[in-house]
């Protein structure tokens, strides 16, 4: 009983998982090129969600220069981390996108098991 209290006041990195697992599926399951993108973007979402949850602190201040008194800062640098990750996040999708695009106007087709028995007729 106590884990379920536990996991209740903990949902979003049970929901990060959940979303991992999500992505991780759909990656390992879909041969459509377009939503292994997406699914790249999910589990790079469930990344950022699983940091920005761990840190967070339920009733923390943020670190401002001004006295709290009996409080407590909550740590900014997974949010900076998060940023980044973000940033870089879009660029690899932007590039996945037109990797994907240049694909499609080769083989005519965005179905990675289609491309591998076009690849396998050409040799």
């Amino acid at each position: 009983m106590e884990t379920l209290k536990n996991l209740a006041h903990n949902y979003y990195y049970l929901v990060a998982v959940v979303l991992f697992v999500i992505g991780m599926h759909t990656m390992l399951t879909h041969s459509n090129l377009i939503k292994k993108v997406i699914a790249m973007n999910i589990m790079d979402t469930s990344v950022f969600l699983l940091f920005v949850a761990i840190g967070y602190i339920r009733g923390g201040q943020a670190p401002i220069m001004r006295d709290i008194g009996d409080g407590f800062y909550i740590n900014p640098l997974p949010g900076a981390l998060i940023l980044t990750g973000i940033v870089v996040g879009v660029s690899v999708t932007a590039y996945a996108l037109s990797l994907v695009v240049k694909i499609y106007r080769y083989y005519g087709t965005v179905d990675a098991d289609e491309i591998v028995e076009i690849r396998s007729r050409e040799q």
